[in-house]
């Protein structure tokens, strides 16, 4: 396997936190950090690919990424059925629209398409980030091997030397944090060696989210989040907000994902409208994944986030 340097994080951004707190006050004229599509010094706050920073990690995402797991199950996934030959094209499209984070799951299949894209790609300008599936079931073999044994295949498969953030795949119960311990050490260590630059989890229950507020351990969280209620660990919205709103004051990153309701709303304009903006004024989310199925589709997102950054740059 080629050696593959890691990335720099020496250059400056602030927090969707910070940004909304500020343009909501008037600071109309605010700067972020580096264009990393552009390499301007400056990057306006309009920019729906501009960059953010995951918690305390110091990980470096853009404001949209892409989510390579829609209906992911057994290794397939969306992508993974539209054949190798389209994923691969509409992963470069994303790339070259300013698409800065990558979401990838041993459940999607999809490592080696992030390992081809790579290919083309300096590893050290794109964030990949992960998931280990410890549940029954989800993926063809019925063993569970320890977290570094499952790490070092994504590694092969990916063809990268390190893993950008690497999280526990859907957890549901609210003692997770004591049944995982195991496999939580072992993620440690593995950060400490630098073989992956952050850890946290997946979560699919209210009382799995909650648990995350007060765990040291987690760095990043990834949640179930939109304006209705869809998909989400609580039929009312703002239940879930509140206890996110939590997790990222305890300067914990946030990777908002099922925005579109699992793709419910995926034709519903109004409410994909409707979601985007419920996401962006909770200023606890800084990452906002999405399941791109065409480059149509990351065209009309990144219109529809501008949008809303615009809204708010003018209020």
């Amino acid at each position: 396997m080629a050696k593959s340097s890691k990335p720099s994080i020496t250059d400056k951004s602030i927090t969707r936190r910070q940004f909304l707190a500020t343009v909501s006050v008037g600071a109309s004229s605010l700067m972020l950090g580096c264009n990393t599509k552009t390499g301007s010094s400056i990057s306006l706050p309009t920019d729906p690919f501009q960059t953010v920073t995951l918690g305390k990690t110091g990980i470096k995402s853009s404001l949209v990424g892409f989510g390579t797991g829609f209906n992911g199950y057994q290794r397939q996934s969306h992508m993974t059925r539209m054949g190798k030959e389209k994923a691969i094209s509409l992963l470069h499209y994303a790339y070259n629209k300013g698409v800065r984070f990558f979401d990838c799951a041993d459940l999607y299949g999809t490592h080696p398409y992030m390992a081809d894209v790579l290919k083309s790609i300096p590893r050290e300008k794109i964030v990949i980030g992960s998931k280990i599936w410890v549940r029954k079931g989800g993926i063809p073999e019925q063993e569970r091997p320890d977290a570094n044994i499952v790490v070092d295949r994504f590694r092969k498969e990916l063809k990268t030397d390190y893993i950008d953030l690497v999280q526990i795949h859907c957890m549901t119960d609210a003692s997770w944090t004591d049944q995982q311990k195991r496999q939580m050490d072992i993620l440690d260590n593995l950060k400490a060696k630098g073989i992956i630059r952050a850890h946290g989890v997946s979560i699919h229950s209210l009382a799995a989210l909650k648990a995350c507020i007060t765990s040291p351990w987690v760095d990043v969280v990834h949640t179930r989040i939109n304006a209705y209620g869809e998909s989400m660990d609580d039929k009312d919205p703002d239940v879930v907000a509140a206890v996110i709103d939590k997790i990222h004051k305890a300067g914990k990153g946030v990777i908002g994902m099922k925005l579109i309701g699992n793709g419910k709303f995926r034709n519903d304009p109004e409410k994909i409208d409707r979601s985007l903006q419920y996401v962006m004024d909770s200023g606890s989310v800084d990452t906002m994944i999405i399941g791109f199925e065409t480059p149509e589709q990351i065209d009309d997102y990144a219109i529809r986030v501008t949008k809303e950054l615009k809204a708010r740059r003018t209020a």
